[in-house]
C-alpha cells in the first residue's frame, strides 16, 4: 500500500479515543467475547479474540476476528481524522487494538497463503508505525 505524500510532510498522528468501560472490562479479565459483544466497535476486544485463536491454531477464526477488528479500527481512525495514510502510533494505547488486529490479520493471511493480504497488512503496519513491521 504505497501512498503519495504531499510536500508538507506527514499528517499529524491519529490518536484514537479510549473506551474506559471496555478497557476496564478487558483489564479485569472479562472474556474478550463478552467485551466484543458489549462493545462491538472496540478493536482491542477483537484483537484479544484473534490473538487467542491464532495461539490455539484456529487460523480461520483468528483471521475472521482480526478482520472484524481491523474494519472497526479503520472506521474509528476515519472518524478521528485519518485519511487512509499517516501515523497511528503504537505508543498511544487506544491505537493498539487496531494495530494488534492488523498484525494478526497479516499472520493469519500468511498462514493460509493469502500473500497479497499479508503484504498489504505489513505495509499498513509500517505506514502506521514503522517500529511494528519487519
Amino acid at each position: 500500500m504505497t501512498h503519495s505524500h504531499n510536500l508538507l510532510g506527514e499528517p499529524a498522528p491519529t490518536l484514537l479515543p479510549a473506551n474506559p468501560e471496555a478497557d476496564a472490562a478487558l483489564a479485569a479479565g472479562t472474556p474478550a467475547a463478552e467485551v466484543a459483544a458489549n462493545h462491538p466497535t472496540v478493536s482491542a476486544a477483537w484483537g484479544a479474540l484473534a490473538e487467542a485463536a491464532l495461539a490455539d491454531g484456529r487460523t480461520i477464526e483468528a483471521y475472521a476476528y482480526a478482520r472484524t477488528g481491523y474494519h472497526r479500527g479503520l472506521d474509528a481512525l476515519r472518524r478521528n481524522g485519518w485519511k487512509g495514510y499517516g501515523p497511528a502510533p503504537w505508543s498511544h494505547e487506544p491505537n493498539r487494538g487496531f494495530l494488534r488486529c492488523v498484525t494478526v490479520l497479516a499472520k493469519a493471511a500468511e498462514a493460509i497463503g493469502e500473500t497479497d493480504e499479508q503484504e498489504r497488512c505489513t505495509q499498513l503496519l509500517r505506514d502506521c508505525d514503522p517500529t511494528l513491521a519487519p
